[in-house]
């Protein structure tokens, strides 16, 4: 019998054991958290014995992959070099930090070209990516899926599969799909499921799927504007979840809702989705 995984975004001010037990009051058995504030700065330090505890109580519980989120102010093709040494110095810091918690993943947003183009701004994205990803290293990177706001790069499966090309350490880098994204990119989730992961398949490979970002869309299909809304409340709709967390592509995966809500309404939200998700 498989045991879905689904949580949220949980703050990680106070700490691993703390966002492990935030968690489970959500009744999530997988989580999403920053590894420093969302708009940039300076990381807090780890404590290892705060993290042996979360690793045991995870462990005692069966739970799988958790995935880290990398700041927002990270773009790796930023036409100024300042951003792009931020993006650098964050990237490999983090991935460094990721250790202490190893083999789970750690996503980001490819980044923005800022009017540079495509083929420029693919190419510092990978350039950043064979700077920072090692041999030794147990954490798979995930280039998140995006709406295609402005100059953003991962609009198209294409994109992705163009960093991806360029990838030296191929095996340590995969994808984490976002479902506000995809259909705000113009990906039709709701009424062609099915193409669109033989799409997905055909360009990238399922095999390099890790993990899904489970959010509804205040926008409709291809309006590239990535307005999350609440499951049920947006364009994508209840049924059109119900199916993508019991796809036999993705129903293994991490989902980690990114949904406008506090604390009572993720719960709600993953008790809803639990009850949706069909166990075998």
């Amino acid at each position: 019998m498989s045991m879905m995984q689904i949580g949220s975004h949980i703050s990680s001010a106070k700490g691993y054991e703390a966002m492990g037990k935030q968690a489970l009051k959500l009744g999530a058995s997988t989580f999403a958290f920053f590894t420093r504030n969302p708009r940039g700065g300076s990381a807090k330090a780890v404590n290892e014995a705060d993290v042996q505890r979360f690793l045991e109580l995870w462990k005692e519980k069966g739970y799988g992959k958790i995935v880290a989120h990398a700041p927002y102010t990270l773009n790796a093709c930023s036409d100024k070099a300042q951003v792009r040494r931020f993006a650098r110095e964050a990237f490999a810091e983090d991935l460094a930090r990721m250790e202490y918690t190893p083999g789970n993943y750690y996503n980001f947003h490819p980044g923005s070209h800022v009017g540079q183009g495509e083929e420029t701004g693919v190419r510092l994205i990978a350039e950043l990516l064979n700077e920072c990803l090692r041999e030794d290293m147990t954490t798979t990177v995930l280039l998140e899926t995006m709406a295609g706001k402005g100059s953003e790069i991962g609009r198209s499966f294409e994109e992705l599969r163009e960093i991806l090309d360029c990838v030296r350490l191929s095996d340590k880098i995969g994808v984490c799909l976002d479902t506000c994204h995809v259909w705000d990119a113009g990906y039709d989730i709701v009424n062609d499921l099915e193409s669109v992961l033989r799409e997905f398949d055909r360009v990238v490979g399922l095999n390099r799927l890790k993990a899904v970002h489970i959010n509804d869309s205040i926008n409709t299909l291809g309006s590239h504007k990535d307005r999350h809304a609440r499951i049920g409340e947006g364009q994508i709709g209840t049924e059109a979840f119900v199916r993508i967390i019991n796809h036999p592509a993705l129903r293994e995966l991490p989902f980690i809702l990114e949904t406008p809500n506090d604390d009572a309404g993720w719960t709600k939200e993953i008790a809803m989705l639990r009850e949706k998700y069909q166990e075998f």
